[in-house]
């Protein structure tokens, strides 16, 4: 088989012909891979550079086939993607999926798909298919993650003649550590081991630093600071940071985001222009998934004319008797997804006040992501942002892969003469993290928008006398009801000495270092003795898999009264 023919494209580039570039070797690829588009990028020694695919591409779309014995992903075959999602072949929207559990509502909605989505609704990994040969192949997003970062990863191989290992990917902020972890097992799974997992507006950041570097406007490089809101939507999620750059230095002051994207304005109008939708495709047959298809096809196109045009007109034969003819307007839709929209702006709202500034301390205001195009978009965030226009330096649809390709290099520990890697990320907690207590209170010991590495004590105390032991449950998020946040993990401190409730120190210390690894470490002392904490555990987190919360709701409900604990709230630090 003839090796293919991989070729690369630079924002500097003015011809069609193929750019060579330096190869580093041992220098990390970035990867933006996002729920409906993807993309390469790498440092070629003196810029950022994306990787074409043989259809001289440089995004991709994000899908899997799984219609021969070896399923094949949309890096090179890109053509094919509209049949295969009609047939059920294809399974896409993978970045929505992973982590998740059936009874997430994100999952639920994907039930609409044009492949086969299934829940048991008790916690456990949904059952996803592809239709293959009129059977049902299963399968699961790590699993189709994995085939497309083989690709992805064979195209950068062919540009840079070597092997390829080390890549930095971009994430949303509302990922959780579990969702982390999968990320982390699918780039396992095809042979690549993960340097960053970049929040995609971090990445922006980047970017932006470096831009404004090079620059040098208003004295960056003297140490003026710009301030800069990052509002980044596309399929799957909507992020929102804002950060502070001076110098080639990015300090992000706070992180907000959603599960809104452009996957539920799609789902929304399709519900819209079908109401009985459900009901149509509720067996999941063949005819059922084209006609699925045949819908999400026409509302995809509608959604795309209405970002340049005041009304549509929508014209398709769903089969068995359903025709859809109707003239869609621009007003509709935003009406149609007015919730939508407004999660958006409270998005903004939450990060500016997280960050303690208001709309006029923003210097630049920065839209990217596969949504950055839709008009509503664009007005919400010049509103409340009170701009006329936005920051244009940067192409939407490439800022994240361009700003980890960026990190990729500085994290390889390539230097540039010119100093144009000079670039300095200082992260911050997208989500808080803490443990039960307090009965079913969600407490957290690292507060969201901390910045890191971190390390932070919280002290508890017993709530029965003679107390032996104390269950440890820690969670990841921001809401007040533990059960509500994501379970990271859990475990026993055993052996507490005998003594009245409220007498024993509990300390619960949480720790990020600067690869984003979370320890959480517990020790027992009792007031007025010197001697060490003991009983002492540490645990990495997450340590859950899969349904596996399921043993510390059962540990919880049988035995949590009596190893609850109790903030002190006196010698919180």
């Amino acid at each position: 088989m003839a090796e293919q023919a991989y070729t690369v494209v630079s924002d500097s580039e003015t011809t069609g012909e193929e750019k060579t570039s330096s190869a580093f070797p041992e220098i990390a690829i970035g990867i933006d891979i996002g729920t409906s588009q993807c993309s390469v990028a790498v440092w070629n020694g003196s810029q950022v550079e994306l990787v074409r695919n043989t259809r001289n591409r440089k995004l991709m779309r994000s899908y899997v086939t799984f219609k021969d014995e070896v399923p094949a992903g949309g890096v090179s075959d890109e053509l094919a993607h509209e049949y295969d999602m009609l047939s059920g072949a294809a399974i896409f929207n993978m970045k929505r999926l992973i982590g998740r559990v059936d009874t997430d509502p994100v999952v639920h909605a994907s039930k609409s798909l044009p492949f086969l989505v299934e829940t048991l609704d008790i916690g456990v990994r949904p059952f996803i298919a592809a239709l293959v040969n009129n059977m049902w192949r299963s399968t699961t997003p790590e699993e189709v993650l994995a085939i497309f970062l083989v690709e992805l990863r064979a195209m950068a191989e062919v540009k840079l003649k070597r092997p390829v290992r080390n890549v930095v990917l971009t994430v949303p902020v509302s990922f959780s550590r579990f969702q982390l972890t999968r990320i982390e097992r699918a780039c396992a799974m095809a042979g690549l081991h993960v340097l960053r997992l970049m929040p995609e507006p971090t990445a922006v950041a980047l970017l932006y630093a470096q831009q404004q570097q090079q620059s040098g406007h208003e004295n960056m490089g003297s140490g003026s600071e710009k301030i800069a809101l990052i509002f980044n939507m596309g399929a799957g999620y909507c992020d929102v940071a804002i950060t502070a750059t001076a110098g080639g230095v990015s300090q992000i002051k706070a992180l907000a985001g959603s599960t809104v994207g452009g996957e539920d304005l799609l789902q929304n109008l399709m519900h819209y222009l079908l109401p009985n939708m459900d009901d149509l495709f509720s067996s999941h047959g063949i005819e059922e998934i084209k006609r699925m298809g045949l819908l999400r096809v026409a509302t995809q196109d509608a959604i795309h004319l209405l970002s340049f045009n005041m009304s549509v007109p929508i014209d398709v034969d769903l089969g068995n008797g359903t025709k859809l003819s109707k003239v869609l307007t621009r007003a509709e839709f935003e009406e149609v997804n007015k919730e939508v929209f407004e999660k958006c702006e409270a998005l903004i709202r939450r990060c500016l006040q997280a960050a303690k500034l208001e709309a006029e301390d923003v210097h630049d205001v920065i839209i990217v992501g596969g949504c950055s195009y839709i008009p509503k978009v664009r007005n919400i965030v010049m509103s409340l942002c009170k701009r006329e226009e936005l920051y244009s330096g940067m192409n939407p649809l490439e800022a994240a892969v361009r700003g980890a390709a960026l990190e990729g290099a500085v994290a390889s520990g390539i230097n540039d003469p010119f100093g144009n890697l000079d670039l300095l990320t200082i992260q911050a907690t997208p989500l808080s993290i803490g443990i039960q207590a307090d009965g079913s209170d969600f407490v957290p010991v690292i507060h969201q928008n901390t910045t890191t590495p971190v390390r932070k004590e919280l002290i508890f105390t017993t709530v029965h006398d003679n107390q032996a032991e104390a269950l440890i449950l820690v969670y990841e998020g921001d809401e007040k009801a533990a059960e509500d946040n994501h379970l990271l993990g859990y475990f026993k401190i055993r052996g507490i000495p005998p003594a009245p409730k409220g007498v024993p120190e509990i300390s619960v210390c949480m720790d990020i270092d600067a690869s984003n690894v979370l320890r959480v470490f517990a020790g027992v002392m009792v007031r007025g003795t010197q001697r060490a904490p003991m009983p002492f555990m540490e645990v990495r987190m997450p340590t859950v898999d899969d349904g596996h919360g399921w043993s510390a709701q059962a540990l919880h409900k049988m035995y949590g009264s009596t190893l609850d604990l109790v903030t002190v709230k006196k010698i919180q630090h």
